[in-house]
């Protein structure tokens, strides 16, 4: 799920690009994830039960967002092939009661048992589009809350004849619950919102029990991928994703990093805290460089790249 609209110049999801970044944030009982820190060594859950969120969370806000007459003929043309129909009523992000993530429901999708790669937060579908271009052996599914995200992912896939993406319009932590184990080859988490403020850090969308549902979906050895280029949101991953047994931090570069977190309007204050040496991976040469990415760099901010692999 991208849209920092207190960042300083754009934002990314419940995860990541450009369509995203300019959504404000809001409370939604009924769109959101859950997982707080305090929770960060739980128990692995029950893998024959779908994972209960009992807090929910927001991490982006639901908005109508207009299409305009070119995405909504994207939307017209391309619907029916490319956007899967999970949802539990008409303009509800959550998931149909009866649906669940399996393996038998993925070889229906995509007629296939190919590897499956999840992408939370696809924004205009950059990434997506691109790695199922260049990967056809490889099945793509892209989460995205956003109409107009929705709209532009549909239409660079249509334009490329794309058989091997598929997205849905859903709230993401809503559908890892409901995933079998072992049903998913890595998942993708780029650029999320990250809620600058203090009082809002609690709505990031990398939380432990997002951490558990994915693990329980992940194949052993499977991948978690997060990237963001906030100094503030890499010591949050750090503090939810290094602590835990069930996953492994496999960065290869090492990066310091204030220890105290800072909130909208005092990220100076992290020049002059104790920092501590964290490991973060190099960029992964499978994520295409937007726009938004291109802004980040070219304001002086750094990317902090993060592979956890599944035990």
């Amino acid at each position: 799920m991208q849209e920092h609209e207190e960042h300083p110049t754009q934002n990314a999801q419940s995860g990541s690009q450009d369509a995203q970044h300019t959504q404000q944030h809001a409370q939604d009982a009924q769109n959101a994830q859950s997982g707080s820190q305090d929770a960060q060594h739980a128990q692995p859950a029950d893998e024959t039960q779908p994972i209960r969120h009992e807090h929910k969370v927001l991490s982006f806000v639901r908005r109508s967002g207009r299409l305009d007459a070119r995405l909504q003929r994207a939307w017209d043309t391309y619907a029916d092939t490319y956007l899967l129909p999970l949802n539990a009523a008409e303009g509800s992000l959550d998931i149909r009661d009866d649906w669940r993530l399996t393996r038998e429901w993925i070889h229906d999708t995509w007629s296939n048992a190919h590897p499956l790669v999840i992408e939370i937060g696809t924004g205009q579908g950059e990434n997506i589009v691109a790695a199922a271009a260049q990967h056809p052996q490889t099945n793509y599914l892209a989460l995205e809350v956003y109409d107009p995200g929705v709209a532009h992912t549909m239409l660079r896939a249509g334009k490329q004849h794309l058989n091997n993406l598929r997205i849905a319009q859903i709230n993401a932590p809503e559908l890892f619950a409901k995933a079998d184990a072992a049903t998913v080859d890595e998942v993708w988490t780029f650029f999320p919102d990250p809620w600058p403020k203090m009082k809002h850090h609690k709505r990031r969308i990398v939380q432990p029990a997002l951490a558990e549902a994915i693990h329980r979906a992940l194949i052993a050895g499977g991948l978690w991928r997060i990237a963001t280029d906030i100094e503030d949101y890499a010591l949050h991953v750090h503090e939810v994703m290094d602590g835990r047994d069930d996953f492994e931090n496999i960065g290869e570069i090492t990066v310091s990093l204030p220890t105290g977190h800072v909130g909208k309007g005092n990220a100076d204050l992290a020049l002059d805290m104790p920092h501590a040496n964290f490991a973060e991976s190099s960029r992964f040469e499978g994520r295409v460089l937007t726009n938004f990415e291109k802004k980040g760099l070219e304001a002086g901010r750094v990317i902090h790249d993060f592979t956890y692999r599944s035990r």
